[in-house]
């Protein structure tokens, strides 16, 4: 008897190793991932006192050369014209072997208007979450490129630094459209950045 169940329990391990084995990984089934249904939009009205806007690596040297950001800078520039207008902080990020001269035109910044030199997340090594909370600021809009490296990464370190986060998907950008929904996608599924996240276009902000 006792013989039979060890024979039985072998066999089902075995069954269950081969199982594993021939399970394919995600590069195997890359061909025929479907894309997920897009997420909703929501309006979101921000309260001045509270609320900056984060404009990060809007520079000649990355945005300036790449399709996807250029078409962003319309509504960008209405945003940040609307956040000057209700006196919301605005706070730029530059990259490396830049300076703030070096944000495009359309977005630049203003007299005034603090920035920081970082890599992905602009809370790493830099004063950010001190300028922020100095002024009272819980929540952040967050916009510019790389969807899938500022934006996603400062935003995540944001969440770590008890912001909420707000992202105008019209906003940002990447050198390549699937970034740009893998990013999205990321934003409104991951663990405890979906629950502080919320994804809207800057039509739907309002002040």
């Amino acid at each position: 008897m006792k013989r039979n169940l060890f024979a039985a329990a072998a066999v089902g391990i075995v069954a269950a190793t081969l199982a594993c084995t021939a399970h394919a990984d995600i590069v195997d089934e890359w061909d025929g991932v479907k894309a997920p249904a897009k997420p909703a939009l929501k309006e979101v009205t921000v309260d001045p006192k509270t609320t900056a806007l984060l404009m990060l690596d809007f520079m000649k040297q990355n945005c300036g050369q790449r399709p996807r950001c250029l078409a962003t800078l319309p509504a960008m520039k209405k945003l940040l014209g609307e956040a000057r207008a209700h006196k919301l902080p605005v706070v730029y990020s530059i990259i490396n072997n830049s300076t703030i001269a070096d944000v495009l035109p359309d977005v630049a910044a203003e007299a005034g208007e603090p920035h920081v030199l970082s890599g992905p997340n602009k809370f790493r090594n830099t004063e950010l979450e001190k300028i922020l909370k100095d002024k009272g600021i819980t929540t952040v809009i967050v916009a510019g490129t790389a969807a899938n490296g500022a934006v996603l990464q400062t935003a995540v370190g944001a969440v770590g630094c008890g912001f909420n986060v707000i992202v105008p998907v019209d906003g940002l950008s990447a050198v390549e459209a699937y970034a740009e929904l893998a990013t999205v996608y990321t934003f409104s599924n991951a663990p405890a950045l979906s629950v502080k996240a919320t994804l809207t276009r800057s039509g739907m902000i309002k002040f």
